[in-house]
């Protein structure tokens, strides 16, 4: 089943990270997220008050890249599929890659 990408990140992931604020700052650091054909996320959970926005910004510890299709297939299974997409060339980390690792946890929150 697709995932409808935007409501993920516009409304779960949001309400996740301000309903969780302690358990999104354990993850911390601060990403940048571009799914092609979806959109643009800013996730700042080093600040004071954790938070997911939709638009771009430069100064994250981590940006990735990754096409709306890829994507799918990294959601329905993260533990798997991430190496495999990274590695595929298909999941472009930028910045702290262990940053990056730490992102299956921000999407634990959400469900």
């Amino acid at each position: 089943m697709a995932i409808d990408v935007k409501d993920l990140f516009n409304n779960k992931l949001k309400s996740a990270v301000e309903s969780q604020p302690d358990a999104a700052k354990k993850i911390g650091g601060t990403y940048q997220l571009n799914v092609t054909g979806a959109g643009n996320w800013t996730i700042d959970l080093a600040s004071d008050s954790p938070s997911v926005n939709e638009g771009t910004s430069t100064s994250t510890n981590c940006t990735i890249d990754i096409a709306e299709a890829d994507f799918q297939t990294l959601a329905a299974n993260p533990q798997s599929e991430g190496m495999k997409l990274f590695f595929a060339g298909k999941l472009k980390v930028k910045g702290d890659q262990m940053k990056a690792m730490n992102l299956q946890k921000l999407f634990a929150l959400a469900k």
